[in-house]
């Protein structure tokens, strides 16, 4: 597989105009000639990508994507760096993308998705809908061959409108028509789990975990839109809030963001990367136990 270059320039609209959507296994075989799509396997185990794949899909775990920066492990790359490894699987300007893992690990497949809306992607980025496990159900062909690409350029124009960093999040806290949408487990939202030096969330946080938004058969397929609506709407979360998702890295955050920008259109998303990884060690407010009443 050949190498592509890449290159780095500032961001000069609000958006990066990167479309987000979740696709049915259909969809792969509708598109499986268009020669410009470039499939995304990001699922951990090589041996597993070994065993069988998507034709003409590309291993590119989703951990290799994050790293310490600052002191703080797990941090998402600089999106120049995310452009060079997105390269390397074979995306460029004028790609494509199909992203895909298996079962829980649909974060890293969002998280992918938050990557390259991230580097300003201009060209449509597709979720699996239910994963590899959805794909097999339809009795599909998988390949054990690998692919090859032809070089190609993939530019850069750093999103910083998607994400916000901790001073920003300093500046939010508790001011009107803000609300922080924490998708962790309840035992970690609620601070009962001793995983850092502090526990328990950011005030005034409502809790979402994650998997209320997916198919309790399989984590990697979506509930339909109107039960995740009704799910905001209990919570009292509409479009006119600015809407700050967070959680323990910013992989589990990555669900709701997607789904919330871009299959929901609520206008006024963006990803606290750091989460609580970087919060529990700062000077700003914690609260434990249930979230404040709606």
């Amino acid at each position: 597989m050949a190498i592509a270059f890449f290159s780095l320039s500032p961001l000069t609209a609000q958006n990066s105009g990167t479309k987000i959507e979740f696709v049915s296994p259909s969809w792969v075989s509708a598109n499986a000639n268009d020669p410009n799509l470039r499939i995304l396997d990001v699922r951990w185990s090589p041996i597993d990508y070994f065993t069988g794949h998507l034709p003409n899909a590309v291993h590119i775990a989703d951990n290799l994507i994050r790293q310490p920066k600052d002191g703080l492990p797990v941090q998402l790359v600089d999106s120049d760096k995310l452009a060079g490894y997105l390269s390397k699987a074979g995306v460029t300007d004028k790609s494509k993308v199909l992203i895909y893992s298996d079962g829980r690990d649909v974060l890293g497949s969002s998280q992918f998705a938050y990557a390259l809306e991230r580097i300003g992607f201009k060209n449509s980025v597709a979720i699996l809908d239910g994963g590899l496990s959805g794909y097999k159900q339809t009795n599909a062909e998988l390949t054990q061959a690998f692919p090859k690409y032809q070089a190609g350029k993939l530019s850069v124009k750093d999103n910083k409108n998607i994400r916000v960093n901790l001073a920003q999040v300093r500046d939010l806290l508790d001011k009107k028509g803000v609300v922080f949408i924490d998708p962790r487990p309840a035992k970690a939202f609620a601070g009962e789990e001793k995983y850092f030096v502090r526990n328990g969330h950011i005030p005034g946080a409502r809790n979402i975990p994650w998997p209320t938004f997916t198919d309790p058969q399989n984590p990697h397929k979506l509930k339909p839109l109107s039960e995740i609506e009704k799910l905001l709407a209990d919570k009292k979360i509409d479009k006119s809030k600015d809407i700050i998702v967070t959680c323990t890295t910013g992989r589990e955050a990555s669900l709701q963001y997607v789904v919330l920008k871009h299959l929901l259109g609520y206008p006024n998303v963006r990803l606290y990367e750091g989460s609580w990884t970087e919060y529990s060690q700062s000077d700003l407010p914690v609260e434990t136990g249930a979230e404040r009443p709606v």
